[in-house]
């Protein structure tokens, strides 16, 4: 299993509540059509002195390989389309979780 995070800028003149609107309605729903995804979530965080608003996602995926295999689908070559006209990643930190974690 391995973890994929990334750090996320909105684009000039995007609006914080239509990237968290298309996250909750598109981006949530399509997981389910990437095999791969075990778990997704996208975190609002405090942005930088004088940046923009910023975000971080979490991927959980069952293997790199298995990801990339998915990332050439229609649905995730979609996400990548929207995602695209609103928002750019900035950092991307790729690792694997030691042990089991912990999970109330």
């Amino acid at each position: 299993m391995a973890i994929i995070v990334h750090r996320i800028r909105l684009l000039d003149g995007v609006a914080p509540d239509r990237f968290e609107t298309w996250v909750r309605d598109v981006d949530y729903a399509t997981c389910p059509e990437l095999p791969s995804v075990l778990s997704f979530g996208v975190q609002r965080v405090d942005a930088e002195r004088d940046a923009p608003l910023a975000y971080v996602e979490i991927i959980e995926v069952s293997s790199l390989a298995d990801f990339e295999h998915d990332m050439q689908s229609p649905p995730f070559r979609k996400l990548v389309s929207d995602f695209d006209q609103m928002a750019e990643v900035v950092s991307e930190t790729v690792g694997e979780r030691i042990g089991d974690g912990y999970r109330v």
